[in-house]
């Protein structure tokens, strides 16, 4: 309990340290730099609850067994979507400082003007808010329910997420195509790439699954989820190793046709970033995304191996923030930027985060108890 207490006093100090940060930054680092740190925590928090969300509609659609034991650790990962509802409201505020689509002149641009209605303040802004209210309706649907399944063990419950899953899917698949090309592919309008979405998609994917990975075995260090053995950890290893190797695939995808046509609208996104000192930064996102979780658990045994999934998951963790600063911040036209204005952000969102995620891993049970399924999940073996 002491512990516990001594964490969150911890934590709420990195909140407080960094919120005077943040005001700071304000006036002292320029409203691009603030607006752009920002928008990266934003997308942060929401990729990763929306991957989880996603991860329990998948469970669902597929009629998994083998998850239901650890199937209330993304659905508690998932509420993140709560809190990064009113920060991408803020957010909103970046659009005429940040997004050039936004503003009147985009009319008189040769390549803007045909996208000036789309990327305009007010559509923008809409689309934001019925992509928020999609997510509250996927939050409140299975993740709402199935906290009341608990106390009332009604299997219908199983019945209307099976069917409502397919539906969001679609809602999944429309919400992350807004965060690629909106809130990212928004600060180049100028650029433009038909696989955006699915690279975005896969990062939240990757992001979530690695959150679920970690919180599982926090949760386990603490004497909870009995139950839970190795065969499950095995089951999420293989999925943090497949979509590894997914969003390799599909980010050099991205790259080899850019590549190989050399049209000077599309080269210009890699070669700034391929420059100077962000070509570190893009060789160490594909060692940090690729490589080294590859090698990590490319065996049998490693990904059940509790040690060594931390190790991943947590690497992944900051591999999928590096990946989003990959995104946003070559937009400003500088180079790398990590400074105190950048550590405020961390120590105010990331305590923030934390916080939220300890509180959430406080309510309700650890395993969805009153799904009919979850006897036949503790008892799955490979």
């Amino acid at each position: 309990m002491s512990q516990n207490k001594n964490t969150s006093t911890m934590l709420w100090g990195a909140v407080a340290l960094g919120a005077i940060g943040v005001l700071v930054s304000y006036r002292a680092a320029g409203l691009e730099r603030f607006w752009a740190n920002w928008v990266l925590w934003f997308v942060l928090m929401f990729t990763l609850g929306l991957g989880s969300l996603f991860l329990v509609a998948l469970e669902h659609l597929v009629n998994a067994k083998w998850s239901v034991p650890v199937r209330r650790i993304p659905e508690r990962i998932a509420t993140l979507l709560l809190p990064a509802i009113p920060v991408g409201l803020i957010a909103l505020c970046a659009l005429p400082v940040l997004y050039p689509g936004s503003r009147p002149e985009a009319a008189q641009h040769p390549i803007l003007a045909g996208k000036a209605f789309w990327l305009s303040l007010p559509f923008f802004s809409v689309r934001t808010l019925i992509a928020f209210g999609l997510c509250v309706l996927g939050l409140a649907v299975l993740v709402g329910g199935s906290l009341k399944q608990d106390t009332t063990g009604d299997p219908a419950f199983n019945a209307r997420a099976r069917k409502f899953a397919p539906a969001f899917m679609a809602i999944f698949a429309l919400v992350i195509t807004l965060v690629a090309f909106d809130w990212i592919s928004g600060l180049t309008p100028e650029w433009y790439s038909d696989i955006l979405g699915v690279y975005v998609f896969a990062g939240a994917f990757l992001g979530g699954l690695a959150a679920t990975t970690l919180s599982v075995l926090y949760l386990q260090d603490q004497g909870r989820l009995e139950g839970v053995r190795s065969d499950h950890l095995y089951n999420l290893g293989g999925f943090l190793f497949a979509f590894t190797v997914f969003w390799s695939y599909i980010g050099f995808a991205q790259y080899m046709l850019m590549w190989y046509a050399n049209l000077p609208d599309e080269v210009i996104y890699y070669k700034l970033r391929l420059a100077g000192s962000w070509r570190a930064i893009t060789v160490s996102l594909a060692v940090l995304h690729f490589i080294l979780p590859f090698f990590a658990l490319v065996t049998r045994d490693s990904k059940k191996d509790p040690k060594r999934l931390r190790m991943v998951a947590c690497l992944m963790l900051g591999a999928h923030f590096l990946d989003i600063y990959w995104l946003i911040f070559p937009a400003l036209g500088t180079g790398p930027l990590f400074s105190w204005p950048e550590l405020s952000f961390a120590l105010f969102f990331l305590g923030g985060i934390l916080l939220w995620i300890r509180g959430a891993m406080q309510k309700g049970e650890d395993m969805p108890v009153g799904d009919p399924f979850l006897r036949e999940g503790l008892e799955f073996r490979l």
